[in-house]
């Protein structure tokens, strides 16, 4: 059995070098990436189809503008999540992966964000153009909502109860 750590508890964690850490924490940033890379990129794509319907020319002009900051967020929020990728490929055997891996995660959580701030521009426009209704902008905050709390508030919990100190 492991060496009981300082304190009399038993050891946590890996016994691992900064470079496997680096090794693993990469590969699972990169399946991480994959999923919210998948998402960002179909919204894009079909944000990108708009403009060219019959159905835009209708729409008003605080509607284009919706649609406008929403393309340019989406557009953002695809450069972020593909930069670890490129990050990776341009500093491939230079010795980096553990600086590599925090600066790719950082992109990745403000892709996240961009997602997030995509997704809520999209489902306004979408509602606003459907519905014409007064109860959408407070739809749009309750799904904002259930977003930050299963992407943020949850995972910040988790981090919070569970981290050793």
């Amino acid at each position: 059995m492991a060496d009981a750590a300082e304190g009399g508890g038993m050891r946590r964690g890996r016994n691992e070098t900064e470079e496997e850490r680096a090794d693993r924490m990469w590969q699972e940033l990169i399946q991480e990436v994959r999923v919210a890379q998948m998402g960002v990129q179909i919204l894009f794509g079909f944000l990108l189809t708009v403009v060219f319907t019959e159905k835009y020319a209708d729409l008003s002009d605080t509607d284009q503008t919706i649609y406008l900051v929403t393309v340019v967020l989406g557009a953002c929020a695809t450069g972020a999540l593909i930069g670890p990728v490129s990050l990776h490929r341009l500093v491939a055997g230079r010795r980096v992966k553990p600086q590599a891996v925090r600066l790719a995660s950082r992109l990745t959580l403000l892709g996240l964000v961009l997602l997030l701030a995509t997704t809520t521009a999209s489902l306004l426009l979408i509602l606003r153009v459907a519905t014409h209704d007064g109860f959408v902008p407070y739809l749009v905050a309750g799904v904002v909502g259930w977003y930050l709390l299963c992407w943020f508030v949850l995972p910040l919990w988790t981090r919070h109860r569970y981290t050793s100190r």
